[in-house]
C-alpha cells in the first residue's frame, strides 16, 4: 500500500463540506454530518482534525480527542478515522494515525503534556482493528454489547506502543 503522494495536515475551515461528505459516507447512520465536523473543529485545542489530501483533494480525515480535561499525562482518543471509498485500502488510514499523531504529541509537549494511552472504541466487526492494534499497538480491554449499532471494542494502546 503505497500513500506517495498523500499529504496530512491540520484541519482548517476550508475543509468542512469535504469532511463532512466523507463523514456522511463513512458513518450513515450518524446525521447532521455539517454540523458534527463544524463543532467538532471549533472545540480545538481538545479536538483535533486532520485531514489526507491527493492533489489538493481531501481524501480522509482523523479526529483525536483529549479526554478528561487537560492533563499533564493526556489520555488521547482516536475519536474518528474516515477515508473517502474511493480511496480506501490504499494505506491512507494509516497515514492519517502516523503522520498526525506526532503533531498532537509536539503541541501537547509544548505545555508540558505528554500522550500517556490512546483509546479507541470502535464496532466489534469493524476490520479497522487490525490496524489499530498493529499501528497503535492498541488491544482490546473490554466489549459493550448493543452500544449503538452494534457490540463496541474498547481498545487502549500505550504511548510507548503508539509512538
Amino acid at each position: 500500500m503505497s500513500t506517495v503522494g498523500t499529504n496530512v495536515r491540520p484541519y482548517i475551515d476550508s475543509d468542512l463540506g469535504a469532511v463532512a461528505s466523507i463523514h456522511s459516507e463513512a458513518f450513515p447512520r450518524q446525521l447532521q454530518s455539517i454540523q458534527w465536523v463544524s463543532c467538532n473543529a471549533a472545540a480545538y485545542p481538545r479536538t483535533r482534525y486532520f485531514v489526507a489530501e491527493i492533489g489538493g483533494i481531501v481524501t480522509g480525515y482523523i479526529l483525536w480527542l483529549e479526554k478528561s480535561g487537560f492533563r499533564k499525562d493526556v489520555v488521547l482518543e482516536l475519536e474518528q478515522i474516515a477515508v473517502d471509498p474511493a480511496h480506501r485500502r490504499k494505506g491512507i488510514a494509516e497515514a492519517l494515525i502516523r503522520r498526525s499523531l506526532p503533531y498532537v504529541a509536539q503541541s501537547l509537549s509544548k505545555r508540558g503534556a505528554a500522550i500517556s494511552s490512546i483509546l479507541v472504541t470502535t464496532r466489534a466487526d469493524n476490520d479497522a482493528i487490525r490496524l489499530y492494534e498493529r499501528v497503535l499497538g492498541a488491544r482490546a480491554t473490554a466489549s459493550i454489547p448493543g452500544l449503538f449499532s452494534a457490540d463496541e471494542v474498547v481498545m487502549v494502546a500505550s504511548r510507548r506502543d503508539a509512538l
